[in-house]
């Protein structure tokens, strides 16, 4: 560990550095779930095809998991603050030419643009982190940077929702540039100076193998529903993905200068908590997506509205965050993961009995049981896998972190659209079957109406279907969760052992 993170601990002055750090990485992570309530918005404004106007997250997510892998390289380079203070700085430049998109093509283009230091941002975050601050308070550290991880995406919704509704879609770009200002003037006022120590080579032709491995596997997903999982597009991107990631595992292995560090993940409490922070990651995203979908489909709400409704359960993990990293520097990760992972599996249960007239308070308080769980596992999870790591892979398995919440949120994501879209159409051919008017009083007398009639009877079809296609969603996600509660079980037990005992034992 650098000399800027033994100064910091005698002192105690990693506070202040920290709190800016992870003020520039939640304005970054906050961008990736404001963006999709104003995608209507943006569709009308610039005139552009609901297939076309998708390309604008898409485009987004493409670009990040490319330029991930990357930061490891960059701080290595360049040093970790100069980094960090140009990717901020960047992702407000990028933010203003976004809210000044005049067409579909320059929006697309300068969310590409914003991309790549929106990808850094997070990882160079956690690597800085790692840096700064001492070992015996890594867990309450970490619970602060996991309000950016869980909250700002929890977040977005709400916050985006009052900007489209009663201001300007531009808006959500906008408000990044005062957050990106100040933050750029306090980086480079308080953050210490953690300069490049090394000058690798970089390691090009891993690169592109992981750069297009990662590349097809996020298009296959995002595009799979559209083009049909079994379509040629959609299979030639997935054996490609699998071919151009598996060279890039033999390139690692034999070049000098590795642009990831692959030897993480022969730390198995890595992995472990790598498969935790997956089925987490999907859980958390499933219920982030087809909530508000939920509440502005069937029960008909405003995107305001349905951000208010998921306010309280987002606010819960912003008490409950640092909470946990406490918890984790006294006991260890092992049960305030089990803990959390079984709340999460029950508030998953509580999700799973949704109905189309259901009270908006019970929604409420079942996603704010949900999240109680997930405030306290999330950070202990992570936390777990990166301090098992040695100093010198924290940036590589950091990287790793951030390509595997990408990942994963992305193939749940597309695994159960595609499973919502087949539930739908067979629930409608079932139910659809039954609405004999022979058999049935009320239905014989909507059809003598004809049209005006039968017209309430099919929306509430419809309100029932989708409503149920979400239910088994969040049951697929009880399960998941309970599966995680075996690998929560194997997690380490008892206090984290500070890095001077380390260095006297090897003494």
């Amino acid at each position: 560990m650098g000399s800027a993170s033994r100064t910091a601990g005698r002192s105690g002055g990693w506070l202040l550095p920290l709190i800016v750090l992870i003020t520039g990485m939640f304005m970054s992570v906050l961008d990736t779930s404001i963006v999709n309530v104003a995608i209507p918005h943006m569709q009308n404004s610039l005139g552009a095809s609901a297939d076309d106007i998708k390309w604008v997250v898409t485009g987004y997510a493409l670009a990040l998991g490319v330029v991930v892998p990357l930061t490891g390289w960059f701080s290595d380079r360049f040093g970790m603050t100069r980094i960090y203070l140009i990717s901020l700085l960047g992702f407000t430049v990028a933010s203003v030419l976004c809210g000044m998109a005049w067409d579909l093509t320059s929006m697309i283009g300068f969310r590409i643009l914003q991309a790549i230091p929106g990808g850094v941002l997070p990882v160079i975050t956690m690597t800085m982190l790692y840096r700064i601050v001492p070992r015996e308070k890594i867990g309450t550290a970490m619970g602060m940077y996991g309000l950016g991880v869980t909250f700002a995406p929890s977040l977005g919704p709400t916050l985006g929702g009052y900007l489209v509704e009663y201001w300007d879609w531009r808006l959500i770009f906008y408000i990044n540039v005062p957050v990106g200002v100040l933050g750029a003037i306090a980086a480079a006022v308080v953050l210490p100076r953690i300069r490049p120590t090394s000058w690798p080579r970089f390691d090009f032709w891993g690169f592109i193998t992981i750069a297009y491995g990662l590349f097809a596997l996020l298009l296959a997903m995002d595009k799979g529903q559209d083009w049909h999982w079994t379509s040629y597009p959609i299979l030639i991107l997935l054996v490609s993905s699998a071919l151009s990631l598996a060279l890039f595992v033999i390139i690692e292995l034999e070049v000098e200068s590795p642009l990831l560090d692959l030897r993480v993940f022969s730390v198995w409490p890595y992995v472990n908590s790598l498969l935790l922070l997956g089925i987490l990651m999907v859980g958390l995203f499933s219920t982030l997506y087809y909530i508000p979908q939920f509440l502005q489909g069937p029960q008909g709400m405003q995107a305001f509205d349905a951000g208010l409704v998921m306010m309280p359960a987002a606010l819960v993990m912003t008490v409950l965050m640092p909470i946990a990293g406490r918890l984790y520097d006294r006991i260890g990760p092992r049960w305030p993961a089990v803990i959390g992972i079984a709340v999460t599996a029950y508030g998953s249960y509580l999700t799973a009995h949704i109905t189309a007239d259901l009270p908006r308070s019970d929604l409420i308080l079942w996603t704010l049981i949900r999240n109680v769980g997930v405030g306290l596992c999330m950070m202990p999870i992570m936390t777990a896998g990166l301090a098992a790591l040695p100093a010198a892979q924290i940036s590589a398995g950091s990287a790793m972190n951030n390509v595997v919440r990408q990942v994963s949120s992305s193939i749940g994501l597309a695994v159960f659209g595609g499973s919502i879209l087949a539930q739908q159409a067979q629930l409608l051919t079932d139910w659809g079957a039954r609405m004999n008017p022979n058999n049935s009083p009320e239905l014989a007398a909507a059809a003598h109406k004809g049209a005006s009639g039968l017209l309430p009877i099919y929306q509430r079809l419809g309100q029932n279907i989708t409503t149920t296609s979400y239910a088994n969603v969040f049951l697929a996600v009880t399960f998941m969760c309970v599966l995680g509660l075996v690998l929560a079980l194997l997690l380490r037990s008892g206090k984290p052992v500070s890095l001077r005992a380390v260095e006297d034992v090897r003494r």
